[in-house]
């Protein structure tokens, strides 16, 4: 059996998963937004921008599908329940166990503000790391 096999219950680290895989497709969504209207609008650093949006793009692709297969593993699977304008629902099934996971506009607004800032962070690194390895 997987982990947690002995509890039903969802723990604190499964719930943020949960949350970041709620908001992953909202960051997709907004990132792929971007890089379209980036796509209209030329400038001199158009091709920079788009680069960095489509890694940015791909690392959530990434974090989702690496989310997807441990909750599955872990006997965890998130359905979206419905929303109103400011909470939006998601049922949570875990090892038998069910419940309902809300969260609001304003939380899920911050979360992905801090998540784009890491994954712009994280890119910025890499560049680092070349600029200072020719």
């Amino acid at each position: 059996m997987g982990v947690n096999s002995g509890s039903k219950m969802i723990t604190v680290e499964e719930r943020e998963m949960v949350r970041d895989l709620i908001l992953l497709p909202y960051i997709d969504t907004m990132v792929a937004k971007s890089l379209k209207e980036m796509e209209l609008h030329h400038n001199v650093l158009s091709r920079a921008y788009l680069t960095a949006g489509r890694y940015i793009q791909k690392r959530v692709i990434q974090e989702a599908y690496h989310l997807r297969q441990e909750l599955k593993r872990r006997d965890i699977k998130v359905v979206e329940d419905m929303q109103d304008d400011f909470i939006t629902h998601n049922m949570i099934f875990c090892r038998g166990y069910q419940e309902r996971f809300g969260l609001t506009r304003d939380v899920m607004r911050t979360e992905i503000s801090l998540r784009l800032t890491r994954y712009t962070t994280e890119l910025a690194e890499a560049l680092r790391g070349q600029l200072d390895n020719p």
